[in-house]
């Protein structure tokens, strides 16, 4: 019986999706529930699983093909599972048992298998360096980096043309799907918003011995780290609270207000920067919002967020502090009218009451709308992100 694999339906506002790695190839034996391929549309990645056992008898459209909702895409011919206790006439399936016994694989490692044309096979018996055993991205790489005079390039890496002149080489490979995305938005922030960026410092000493005091008992409790996004996300929903501009999205000649406060996260993953909603966000104490946060990272490396995950979010911070960046420009998040930038914690010399004193310094940066925010929204909101930070206990009295 031949089973049809198909294109599952494509979020809302998405027309079609590109094929990013097939996981098995034509004649492979598969297991039900077990990820045939992944299908990469401009928000998230979609996995279409095995219906049911069976064997993969035709592949349709390779890695690379431009597919439409519900769209053919293979065929699979269902079939029992092979059984290692077969008699012995069966000796012919002993092959296809060693086939499918394999470690369990996890999105981002697939991802990375596809990659780095690294089979399935050629990962049995590797022992993973994750935790429980589990593989990993690194194990992936090392497989791929072994001498291995059989393997023969992956179909996948057929798509990346390398040009090679003595030691001089150039790798040419297509954006993804979700890397045009960004592009296509970052471009259109820059060209139809009136944008501007406002600065400001913030001593983050207070913030320090607060956690320096309180951060292991904290973990103890909440069984999550105190990080320093639970104080940023609780400075912001304050402050957006008294500038309700920057709370807001212009709809045509309309400006929209929200009661609510969905607060998008920029995270960095493999696929490249996403925005997770963090909802209700006024509603969430400091360990709610760090147990989320993690939630939604974990989710992003391993290739598991959600279309209702990336949807919506009225306001967006942006922490480019954890990869070094000392002061930037972030760029807005349409239809967002703001975005703020934390960045690097570092000593540097400071005068406080009248004295020359080492504290750690972060920069801030706001990046406003300003056809929907002036100057002294802008300010004001940044001044009091910076007087909540410096003085915590605000946060916790709401004044």
């Amino acid at each position: 019986m031949s089973i049809e694999i198909k294109v599952p339906v494509l979020p809302e506002s998405v027309a079609d999706a590109t094929i990013a790695a097939w996981h098995k190839k034509a004649g492979d034996f598969v297991r039900r529930d077990e990820n045939l391929v992944d299908i990469e549309t401009d928000k998230v990645v979609l996995e279409v699983v095995a219906p049911e056992d069976g064997v993969l008898e035709e592949i349709l459209h390779d890695v690379g093909s431009t597919v439409l909702a519900e769209q053919l895409i293979g065929r699979l011919r269902g079939a029992a599972a092979p059984s290692a206790s077969a008699p012995a006439p069966a000796a012919v399936e002993a092959p296809v048992v060693t086939k499918v016994a394999e470690p369990v694989l996890t999105p981002s490692v697939r991802r990375a298998m596809g990659e780095q044309g690294v089979t399935s096979e050629q990962l049995a018996g590797v022992a993973g360096s994750g935790p429980d055993g589990r593989l990993v991205k690194e194990d992936v790489a090392k497989v791929a980096a072994a001498p291995d005079p059989a393997a023969k390039p992956a179909p996948a890496m057929v798509a990346a043309a390398v040009v090679a002149t003595g030691e001089r080489s150039e790798k040419r490979v297509p954006m993804t799907r979700l890397r045009k995305r960004i592009a296509e938005r970052l471009l259109e922030a820059k060209n139809n918003t009136a944008m501007l960026t406002t600065f400001n410092e913030v001593d983050m000493a207070p913030i320090n011995e607060l956690r320096k005091k309180y951060g292991e008992t904290f973990e103890k409790k909440h069984g999550v780290r105190l990080g320093f996004m639970s104080f940023y996300v609780k400075a912001v929903v304050e402050a957006l609270k008294r500038y309700p501009e920057v709370n807001a999205a212009l709809d045509g000649d309309d400006i929209v207000y929200h009661s609510y406060f969905d607060i998008s996260i920029a995270v960095s993953t493999p696929r490249g920067l996403v925005t997770p909603v963090l909802r209700d966000a006024d509603q969430l104490s400091m360990a709610e919002i760090e147990t989320a946060i993690k939630e939604l990272a974990v989710k992003g490396r391993d290739g598991k967020l959600t279309v209702d995950d990336l949807t919506g979010g009225n306001f967006t911070i942006t922490n480019g502090g954890v990869f070094g960046s000392l002061m930037s420009t972030p760029i807005i998040n349409p239809p967002q009218s703001a975005i703020l930038g934390m960045h690097k914690i570092q000593d540097r010399p400071v005068v406080v009451n009248g004295q020359i004193v080492i504290r750690p310094m972060m920069y801030v940066a706001l990046s406003y709308d300003h056809r929907i925010v002036d100057g002294r929204e802008s300010v004001g909101f940044l001044v009091t992100v910076k007087e909540l930070l410096e003085d915590p206990t605000r946060l916790l009295l709401e004044i």
